[in-house]
């Protein structure tokens, strides 16, 4: 690996660790903002469309958390050697990465761009990492591969369980849940590309 693949492996690392940072502390400062916002009756894009200080700092909150994603997904790219399953992995993740921004871009209020978005991103992240599984195997990182299992089946658990039996009238809940699921596998994610890139220095 050269010095300038090198460098842009470990910031592509350094995104992975740090976006679901930024994407939350936003979405947790807009809250606090936002009193009438309820975790049951809610969705989190309810918090796109509200005054003051709560829509902007959601809004450009998943703008910059996608455009930080984008810079994730070459890194995971990389990691893949190119092969042909982390490519297609790799295309999903960024689809769902690009969704988010559209989320950003497109409040609630605009439709039906903004459900579509939402849609998108919550389906294809469980789907870029199905497909990412076969990947990390081919590379020999089945304790990653096996990780990337557990996190999509958490990430899609409680999307079929509210529409088998609802358990909120909001998706509040479902949506954190899944988002949480995703944040942790990037920062362990992020973590191993940095891990790596520091070993090519000795």
């Amino acid at each position: 690996m050269n010095l300038q693949n090198k460098t842009w492996f470990r910031i592509a690392g350094l995104c992975g660790v740090t976006t679901p940072l930024v994407a939350f502390t936003c979405i947790l400062l807009a809250t606090a903002y936002s009193p009438r916002f309820s975790w049951t009756e809610n969705a989190l894009s309810d918090l796109g469309v509200q005054e003051g200080l709560t829509a902007p700092l959601f809004n450009y909150g998943l703008i910059i958390s996608g455009a930080m994603s984008l810079v994730f997904a070459r890194g995971i790219l990389a990691l893949l050697r190119n092969k042909l399953v982390g490519k297609a992995g790799s295309f999903a993740f960024v689809l769902a990465t690009l969704a988010l921004i559209a989320i950003g871009i497109f409040p609630e209020n605009a439709r039906p761009m903004h459900y579509f978005a939402s849609v998108a991103f919550f389906a294809l992240i469980p789907i870029a990492m199905l497909v990412l599984i076969w990947a990390f195997v081919q590379i020999g990182e089945s304790k990653v591969a096996l990780f990337t299992l557990l996190t999509a089946i958490v990430a899609a658990v409680p999307w079929v369980i509210q529409l088998a039996v609802p358990y909120v009238r909001g998706v509040a809940i479902p949506e954190t849940i899944s988002a949480l699921s995703a944040s942790a596998w990037a920062i362990a994610l992020g973590f191993m590309m940095r891990k790596k890139a520091s070993r090519t220095d000795n």
